[in-house]
């Protein structure tokens, strides 16, 4: 009996060691996963620390990026303006400007059909999106074009006469004061003198070479003709009262005198916001296919404006501005298809001068 009994005591401790061992070796196990996977800075070597703080860092720069982007104020706080009712105006002016302004407009005929928000997307809200919010906060101010101090009026009429290839509007009349209450509304919570993140359009890098017309039609037949069209006339709305997709070129489009007519200024306009869905931080198309679809669609056929007394100062002339005469030796052509470079690099050493 004592045999038996000693023979199964040895049994039930050779189990009991079996079962710590493998108790011992889930816990080994556990703390390898959560030590590797989970990443505790503590239990790391040194190096795996600094490679888990900068995967870290990388993160909440991230988040930090985005936040400081320029966001819209609500539009639902508009009521609580004292002139809600001229906001609520201005705003819808920008979105449906042919219903009012356009050549069968309510109120008058001062455009060509397209509205302001077919350059400055979202009503002038969505962030490189051509979008208003550092226009209360630095104008007036001087520009090289006109050569003379602007303020929001001019800045809006020389959308109408340019990019709406149409008329003028009053700066007493009551559409140019909702416009301009709008946009003053748009940037309220921006500093005097502050260009926000997220202004304007992205720049973007200059190519080495010239920007390619035919390269730049292969884009566009494959990006943009299914809402452009063939002969980038746009798709009217239902109402053939406003453009769905504006046109981007031929008549009813924005003229030689545009912002848009400068390459730059296109292809970061398309980098950012083209095809329909892009954004600043999901684009859809490479560098070099913005500069190329730019180069085709400003090649083509569109109004022209008496530009006689734009750029008094020459010199102050963007390096991709169309039209001569320069201050430097580059050709006209250069300086509308590029290489930009070299004539940027000049700009830059006169400029110091």
């Amino acid at each position: 009996m004592e045999n038996k009994k000693n023979k199964e005591d040895k049994y039930l401790e050779v189990v009991f060691k079996l079962l710590y061992l493998i108790i011992a070796l889930m816990i080994f196990v556990g703390l390898f996963v959560y030590i590797n996977v989970a990443g505790v800075p503590d239990m790391l070597k040194p190096g795996e620390e600094l490679v888990y703080a900068d995967a870290k860092d990388t993160i909440s720069k991230k988040d930090e990026i985005k936040s400081d982007l320029w966001q819209a104020p609500d539009t639902l706080d508009i009521a609580k303006e004292p002139n809600a009712e001229q906001i609520f105006y201005g705003r819808s002016l920008v979105k449906k400007t042919s219903l009012y302004l356009g050549p069968n407009g309510i109120v008058a005929h001062s455009s060509n059909g397209m509205n302001c928000q077919n350059c400055h997307l979202d009503a002038g809200t969505k962030p490189f999106g051509n979008n208003y919010s550092g226009v209360a906060s630095t104008y007036p101010k001087f520009r090289e074009r006109s050569g003379a101090m602007e303020n929001i009026y001019k800045r809006v009429n020389d959308c109408f006469e340019r990019s709406l290839n149409g008329k003028a509007l009053d700066t007493l009349g009551k559409e140019m004061q909702a416009i301009k209450a709008y946009i003053v509304w748009l940037g309220k919570d921006v500093k005097k003198g502050e260009k926000p993140k997220g202004a304007g359009l992205v720049e973007l890098k200059y190519m080495s070479r010239a920007a390619d017309v035919e390269k730049g039609q292969i884009v566009y037949v494959e990006k943009c003709l299914s809402c452009h069209g063939t002969k980038g006339e746009g798709k009217m709305n239902t109402d053939n009262l406003a453009y769905q997709y504006p046109p981007l070129w031929g008549e009813h489009s924005y003229n030689d005198g545009a912002g848009l007519f400068r390459l730059s200024r296109f292809a970061g306009y398309v980098k950012a916001n083209m095809p329909f869905g892009a954004k600043h931080d999901n684009p859809q198309l490479t560098d070099e296919e913005c500069w190329d679809v730019a180069a085709f669609v400003n090649s083509q056929v569109r109004p022209k404006k008496d530009l006689s007394k734009d750029w008094p100062k020459i010199s102050g002339k963007p390096v991709d501005h169309p039209f001569g005469p320069y201050a430097d030796k580059f050709s006209e052509k250069q300086h509308k298809y590029g290489p930009f470079e070299e004539i940027a690099v000049l700009k830059k050493k006169n400029s110091k001068k």
